[in-house]
Order: structure tokens, then sequence, then C-alpha cells
């Protein structure tokens, strides 16, 4: 964030109160064919990049887990087969569409009975202190825009020994892949949601905002202010890809 006005909506410059409609209007227009454009944009890859993330949350049964900007329940199903019928998940996420489609995809798959839904802001959480034993966001914190409030809330939210992991594109540490992944994502990306989507700017954002995002140690170091301890990451992909984990003391 530039200054206390305003904020950056990938490249552009807009205001701090314009960002979220703007973020909204995104995922209003991908929701419906978001899983298919995964798929297609990370070649099958973003399943294992989540199923890493849930190795390392090490969810057992019994506990209670925040899917935070959860979209369309792809951890979401994963955790609510390993918390079982004592445990929790709560799926939430700051998209109503993309909330609708998580709910009636889980739903209509089976997953019912200890799923909870809730549309949440990460920079404000409308739960109570110490409540989770683990918190994921995946790929959702690059488009909040206060990424520090929303770090310190996911932490107030956090039992203590509670987990946190973020699992976002980073920034890649091997020049030729760097140079690839910049082809790839101005050129594909945005290409791939004109012909799936019919929606070039929303592949063009998401292509941009990774970019602004921080990198590798600039996220760590956020973790580590927002209070959590033995914040360490986890580069995939040649750092296209970084799942970060901290805990909450």
């Amino acid at each position: 964030m530039s200054d206390n006005k305003t904020t950056h909506f990938g490249y552009e410059t807009v205001a701090v109160n314009e960002k979220q409609a703007k973020v909204a209007d995104v995922f209003h227009s991908v929701a419906a064919k978001y899983d298919v454009m995964n798929d297609l944009m990370s070649f099958g890859v973003h399943r294992l990049w989540k199923r890493i993330t849930i190795d390392m949350s090490g969810v057992r049964p019994g506990d209670t887990v925040l899917d935070l900007a959860g979209g369309t329940g792809d951890l979401t199903k994963k955790f609510s087969k390993i918390v079982g019928p004592q445990g929790k998940v709560v799926l939430a996420d700051i998209n109503s569409s993309m909330l609708n489609v998580g709910r009636d995809r889980l739903t209509d798959q089976g997953y019912v009975g200890n799923i909870e839904y809730v549309q949440a802001n990460a920079e404000c959480l409308p739960f109570e202190d110490n409540k989770f034993d683990v918190i994921t966001i995946a790929f959702g914190l690059r488009n909040v825009t206060d990424k520090d409030a929303a770090l310190r809330s996911m932490t107030r939210v956090l039992k203590p020994g509670g987990r946190l992991l973020v699992l976002e594109f980073s920034k890649p540490t091997n020049p030729l892949m760097s140079k690839a992944y910049d082809i790839y994502s101005f050129s594909a990306l945005p290409f791939m949601g004109k012909l799936v989507t019919n929606d070039a700017e929303s592949y063009k954002y998401l292509a941009e905002s990774i970019r602004m995002h921080p990198d590798q140690e600039t996220l760590k170091g956020m973790m580590e202010n927002a209070g959590l301890v033995r914040c360490n990451y986890h580069n995939m992909t040649s750092g296209v890809v970084a799942l970060h984990r901290g805990i909450k003391p």
C-alpha cells in the first residue's frame, strides 16, 4: 500500500475503498469456470500444491479448520474427510459467487454435516478468539487490500499452537523460469481467460496481482509481525508458488 488512500489493483493504482469491489467483480466473473481455469492454468499441478498444504497443516480428526478464501472448496473437501464427524470445517470467502459455487459443488458431492459456509472479509474475521486449530488461505491473500490486517485477524482466531498456512503465487527462484513464467502469465493466461470465460481482463489482473504480491522473505516477515512464530516457507515449482507456515504461540 503506497499510502493511506491508495492501493494496487494489479498494476493499477486505485482508492483503497474501491479495491474490494473491483476484486469482487473479477471473481463474480470467473466463479462458474474457476476450477476449469485452475486446471488449465497450472496444468493440474494446483492439486499437488494443495495436497502438500494439507499434509503440512498437521490437521487431525476432531480439529476445527478455517479454509479462508476457500472458493470452490478444494481444500474444504479434503479437510472434511480428515476432521470427520467430530470436527468442523468453515469455508469462508468474501465473494458470494465463489461461496455459492463451492457450497453447491460440495453439497452435490455429499459433503454435508461438518461444513459451515460464511461470507467473510479476511481483514476482520467474524469469529471469536482462539477458535481454529488450522487456517489455510490458498491463492487468496494477494487479493486482500490490507494484508497485514488480514494476517493479524487470522492470528487472533487461531488457537494457541494453531497453524496458519498461506499458499500463494510467489517469486520464481530460477531466472529462466522467471522469464518463461512472465511470458506465460501475460500472454497465455489472458488468452485462456478469453477462450474459456470470455474474460481476458480478469486474468490479466490475476497475472498482475501475482507480481505485486510480497516475495517469500517479505511475507515471512509479515507473518512474524502479525504475532506468529516458527515461520518458514517451502518453494514449489521453482518458487512459482510458495507455502508459508506459522504457529500461534
